[in-house]
């Protein structure tokens, strides 16, 4: 007969699982994310084609603890982001892609509704983290941002999943100077961008109540 779990000790016992099957131990500062990605994944590739910039990790959890909002191109992340944590650090999650302004002028300039809802995104004028696990048309526009001087995140977290455009965009953020963690390859998803803000959130709650 199969074991009964509590659904409050599912969880803790999956992690624990997740560890034993790890064949390296991880870096203590990444592994909160990389734990969370493979727990939401069952995928330990992730082990390896996560990547992260120098200091993503404190840049995005410094930035959440001040009231950071997260910009999402797909309603699938926002629907994912864990809000109750988040708006205790002040924070709101935003998704763009169905707003009657951004379909207008991704109509007007022949471009995706992705892309012009980064240009939204630009005009918020407060910090930023832009998780972007759909779209690699987001994901160059961020970089375009950054590089004429109009968009400047705290962290954005790249992980677009396919085949077009996917690997390129990916590429172009890791040379792009931005903060950033992405997954190398084609692997990714809205799933996956989720996961990543839950954990930058729960250190973030974590750091605040040790403060306190």
């Amino acid at each position: 007969m199969m074991e009964y779990i509590r659904p409050e000790d599912i969880e803790k016992r999956s992690f624990e699982i997740i560890q034993s099957e790890l064949q390296h131990p991880l870096d203590p500062i990444l592994a909160p994310v990389i734990m969370r990605v493979i727990h939401t994944t069952a995928d330990f590739e992730y082990v390896h084609s996560l990547t992260f910039s120098p200091n993503a990790i404190e840049r995005a959890v410094n930035a959440l603890r001040q009231g950071a909002q997260i910009v999402s191109d797909t309603n699938m992340v926002k629907a994912g982001v864990d809000k109750v944590r988040l708006k205790a650090l002040g924070g709101d999650v935003h998704c763009f892609m169905l707003d009657e302004d951004v379909a207008q002028a991704a109509l007007q300039n022949k471009s995706t509704r992705a892309r012009a809802s980064m240009d939204k995104a630009a005009t918020m004028g407060m910090p930023l983290i832009l998780a972007i696990g759909n779209a690699p048309t987001a994901l160059l526009r961020i970089c375009e941002l950054k590089e004429a001087g109009l968009l400047s995140p705290e962290l954005v977290i790249g992980v677009p999943v396919g085949f077009v455009n996917v690997v390129e965009s990916k590429e172009a953020l890791m040379r792009s100077g931005i903060e950033y963690i992405t997954a190398k390859g084609r692997k990714g998803g809205s799933n996956v961008a989720a996961a990543i803000c839950n954990a930058l959130l729960r250190i973030a709650v974590l750091e605040k109540k040790n403060d306190d």
